[in-house]
Parts: C-alpha cells; structure tokens; sequence
C-alpha cells in the first residue's frame, strides 16, 4: 500500500502589544492618547493527495473524491495512474514547497529500470520546468531511493486554496518486464511526502530548506 503523509509547516509570529503613552502637562490643560500595535498570527499549511485508483485500473476524476494511499495491482505494459498533488491552503503565507518521492525495493527497481534509475523511465507527465528535480538519494540500509522535487516559485494563498500542478500523472510498467522480474516488485511502496516553508527570513530556497532539514 502506498502511503501518503500531509505535512505541515507552521510560520507563527508572536503576538506583541506595543502601548505608547505621551502626558503633556500644562497649567489648567492636560491630553493622554494611546498607540496599540497588534499582530496577527501567520501560518502555512498544506494538503497532499491523489487520484482514487481501483485495482481495475480505473480511477474518479472528482476531486473530493481524492485519497491518500491507493494499491496497485503490477501488470506488464499498464499504466496506472498516479498524481501526486499539493494543495496551499486558505490563508498561509508565501512559501517554499517540495516533494519527496521515496521507492522501496530499491535493488530490484535497478534490475528491471536500470541502474541509475531516472525518474523519467517509468513515470509520465512530470514536467521539470514545474516541480524542478534537485537530487536523489540513495540510501542502502534501507534500500530505498529518494527523489527530491521542489516547486518553481513560492506559493501564497491569502483568499483560497491553491492547487498545484501535479507532480507526474501515472507510472507504467514496461512490457518487457518478465514475470520474474515482476515477482521482485512485489510489495514495493512508493512514498511521497510533501513540505512547505515560509519564504520569509530566507534569502533563497536553499537556505530555507537547509533548516527545514536541520530541525
């Protein structure tokens, strides 16, 4: 089962009161008035979601019909659709957003994809242009390997939600694919987990991203 998280990064500025108080004092005339300053609260928040896929391959296009895992059933020369998509939502501010997408099974998706594994070889409709690769992973303890995606620009949302483009539409599995080699695929997990990050205090994505990954 693939499983999904929704991430959420929360810009919180503190709520100060600032009161200025000016007497001026003459022989038979006073005045008094106040300055208040208030600060609101900021946020981003963000939702991850995708195409509710049946194990017939079938899938809803309503969009409150979204889900956040679906199960695959592997046949050689299908295609399943697959599309990964962020929704900001009402009310946060500007921010950085990125993908990760993580592959379990790692060493046998080399064997049937080839060794470096470009993402391009078995998923379609990702455009680079959009969500811009910045980097994979490969970590062999665990035998996944992660891709790095992050949006092009950042993102407000201060009236309604903002849907972005998808990250890609579908993957498909090769027919060349043997049954054997399909038999190492099985139980293979693709996770994608999306984060958001003030753009504010940052003087570009790599610094805030940077923190983001040092917290």
């Amino acid at each position: 089962m693939n499983a999904k998280t929704k991430v959420f990064s929360l810009l919180i500025t503190a709520a100060l009161l600032v009161t200025t108080t000016v007497f001026g004092t003459m022989a038979y005339l006073t005045d008094a008035d106040d300055v208040v300053n208030t600060f609101t609260v900021g946020s981003v928040a963000i939702q991850l979601d995708e195409a509710d896929v049946k194990l017939d391959g079938s899938y809803e296009t309503n969009h409150d019909s979204r889900v956040k895992a679906n199960d695959y059933k592997l046949i050689p020369g299908h295609n399943y659709i697959k599309d990964p998509t962020v929704t900001i939502l009402k009310d946060s501010e500007k921010s950085y957003v990125r993908m990760l997408v993580t592959i379990s099974n790692a060493s046998a998706l080399k064997e049937v994809f080839g060794a470096e594994l470009p993402l391009e070889t078995y998923v379609e409709g990702w455009d680079p242009t959009i969500w811009v690769a910045n980097g994979i992973t490969n970590d062999t303890d665990s035998n996944t390997i992660t891709y790095e995606f992050r949006y092009k620009d950042t993102v407000t949302a201060p009236d309604s939600n903002v849907i972005l483009d998808d990250l890609f539409e579908s993957f498909t599995i090769p027919g060349t694919v043997t049954g054997e080699q399909l038999a190492k695929l099985k139980n293979t997990t693709i996770t994608v987990v999306a984060h958001a990050i003030q753009a504010d205090g940052f003087t570009d994505a790599n610094t805030a991203w940077a923190e983001f990954n040092a917290k």
